[in-house]
């Protein structure tokens, strides 16, 4: 009896420590020496995911992995996607984590007056993504940041993008005020591009397409600078100054040879400047040239404009730009 007494003990204090050290196995401290990271493929099982994540050095064998989330785990279903695993992470929180969906999150940042070139410039760059795609159409992209998932083709964000813009130029088009000057979606982002990129101060975006809008109805060309550089960079910066023979050329976007709007946009714009266009100021002004504070000061008539620019460049020269 007393022998069988001490063999008991002795079972209990072997099931104990297994009962430890398997707590410690799915609780305790991972193998992994650094981050990690773990691509899981959409449709992958338990098994599937285990046996990525023991190929990538983050649990120490797959069988066991799956033996511990059948006994310990939640029971819900993972996540495909690409997760980042922290140095010693603990099989149960492995599996918290792929259940969770908490995936890298990877963004392509798309600022307010990008032209499509720098979109594609950033799309190319972006860590993550596959396959080639064409420079996207001007004015078709919603500037704002895009997340992805890496292995997402660039074509499906751009889908993306553009899909953003269609939502959004729909919603603020059936919101316009009446009476504007522009008479279909398809103008006001041309006109949205121009706003966009002749300042960068918000509180000025709607009196800026009130100038152009109030030149537009009388017949008087826009006179805007972006656009007749478009043409030369397609939305690059310049670099220099804009030749005397460039603001004579006529190309369908130079609206110092034309008057009108030029023949499309030349930037993405963003959701205030679609906004301007679309419910612009209430003013008579046909001017606009900077004030050398980063804005503009605006003037009625031809004559007010000219003392302006006078002003304006008393302060180049000041500056000794001039």
């Amino acid at each position: 009896m007393r022998k069988v007494g001490c063999f008991g003990l002795v079972l209990g204090l072997v099931a104990v420590v297994a009962l430890f050290l398997v707590v410690q196995g799915w609780g305790g401290a991972g193998p992994a020496p650094r981050t990690l990271t773990v691509q899981i493929g959409e449709g992958s099982t338990l098994a599937g995911a285990a046996t990525e994540l023991e190929k990538a050095g983050a649990i120490p064998s797959a069988r066991r992995f799956r033996l511990y989330a059948r006994v310990f785990g939640s029971g819900d279903p993972i996540k495909a996607g690409e997760y980042r695993i922290a140095p010693r992470a603990s099989q149960s929180d492995i599996l918290k984590l792929m259940q969770g969906g908490k995936v890298v999150q990877r963004l392509v940042a798309v600022p307010e007056g990008y032209p499509s070139v720098l979109v594609h410039d950033a799309l190319m760059k972006a860590d993550g993504l596959t396959g080639d795609v064409p420079v996207p159409a001007e004015g078709s992209i919603l500037p704002d940041s895009y997340a992805f998932q890496a292995g997402d083709t660039r074509a499906s964000v751009v889908t993306r993008m553009q899909s953003a813009m269609k939502t959004y130029l729909a919603k603020a088009w059936a919101a316009r005020k009446p009476g504007i000057a522009v008479t279909t979606p398809e103008q006001a982002i041309i006109l949205a591009s121009i706003v966009e990129k002749e300042t960068g101060k918000p509180s000025e975006r709607r009196t800026v397409a009130a100038v152009y809008g109030n030149r537009l109805r009388n017949g008087m060309p826009l006179q805007a600078d972006p656009t007749v550089i478009y043409p030369i960079t397609k939305g690059r910066p310049l670099g220099r100054r804009i030749l005397r023979s460039e603001l004579h050329a006529k190309n369908g976007y130079n609206t110092y040879a034309s008057a009108g709007l030029p023949v499309g946009p030349i930037a993405n714009p963003g959701r205030a400047s679609i906004d301007a266009v679309l419910d612009p100021a209430q003013t008579q002004a046909l001017y606009f040239v900077a004030d050398g504070t980063g804005g503009h000061v605006f003037a009625d008539t031809l004559a007010e404009h000219n003392a302006n620019v006078k002003k304006w460049y008393a302060i180049r020269k000041a500056r000794g730009e001039m």
